[in-house]
């Protein structure tokens, strides 16, 4: 393999910043975490996405060069404003105010970098609302041969049902949570039994559902499944992000080869640390380093 033993992560979508109830930004958007936390863990992934020429834009660049993150896949919109996203909290449970015609709306597929040749392809579905990046998506899709993994990401008004599901038909892995789908899927019967009939229904490799306190569920093609849960009380300061920290664990155990239970429990305990920070990201990288040794990366 040209670009080394392992696959590198091509992650595509928004790149935003969360803005808190207590005056707090915290630098975010599912794809980047993803990004983020992946090249913590030592996979130097490419980040595919649009910033603003503005404030917010310098701040994803700095914090980028901070975390020795490959920037060629960022692109430079002086028409755009850098994403931001409202949050508050009902109930302890994340609420999303989402602007419209953001930088990451506008990912040019005129402007993609160049590909590793051993690859595993991400996206989300929130940048997809726009043509613009959807078109980019698809010049990615276009010449890429290895896996796809969709992180479902419904966030009203911004999904259409249809569009959704047929980038499902077009992933190898899909992650999404309980009521995600009940949304897409047949509606009926138990999420073991709607989750098996996502993955015929969508040819898929595998299938996780994230189902709140209770953990995540995960089903591939060859009749595994596996259930984790967390294994202690946790410490909340917010769940923000807790999915997309859980989501890059899945990628490391698909790109290292990982049993798929051995995979599922490290994701719950990387997500069962996230929740005790504010916001997604996370700037210290001794946080990561207990990983990093347990799991021999």
């Amino acid at each position: 393999m040209k670009d080394g033993k392992f696959a590198v992560p091509v992650i595509f979508g928004e790149v935003l910043f969360d803005c808190f109830p207590d005056g707090n930004s915290v630098l975010g958007g599912a794809p980047f975490n993803v990004a983020w936390h992946l090249q913590a863990f030592g996979l130097a992934p490419l980040m595919v996405s649009s910033i603003g020429d503005d404030e917010l834009g310098r701040k994803v660049s700095l914090a980028m060069q901070d975390w020795n993150m490959r920037a060629e896949g960022i692109q430079l919109d002086s028409g755009h404003p850098t994403g931001s996203v409202d949050i508050e909290f009902i109930d302890n449970e994340p609420r999303y105010t989402i602007v419209e015609q953001r930088a990451y709306d506008h990912i040019d597929a005129a402007s993609l970098p160049a590909l590793p040749d051993n690859r595993l392809l991400y996206h989300g579905s929130l940048a997809l609302r726009n043509p613009v990046s959807r078109g980019a998506l698809s010049a990615l899709k276009s010449d890429h041969g290895g896996t796809v993994f969709m992180d479902v990401n419904l966030r009203d008004p911004w999904w259409d049902r249809s569009f959704v599901l047929e980038l499902c038909n077009d992933a190898d892995w899909v992650k999404l949570n309980h009521d995600e789908l009940a949304m897409l899927g047949r509606g009926q019967g138990s999420v073991d039994s709607q989750a098996a009939a996502f993955i015929s229904d969508h040819a898929l490799k595998g299938l996780v559902v994230t189902l709140g306190d209770k953990g995540a569920l995960a089903l591939t093609d060859r009749g595994d499944h596996q259930l984790v849960a967390p294994s202690r009380a946790l410490d909340v300061v917010d769940t923000v992000g807790a999915g997309d920290a859980f989501t890059s664990v899945l990628i490391l155990g698909i790109i290292r080869g990982w049993q798929l239970q051995t995979t599922m429990e490290r994701a719950q305990d990387f997500a069962s640390l996230i929740v005790g920070r504010q916001g997604a990201t996370v700037h210290d990288k001794d946080f990561y380093r207990p990983m990093i040794n347990d799991w021999g990366l």
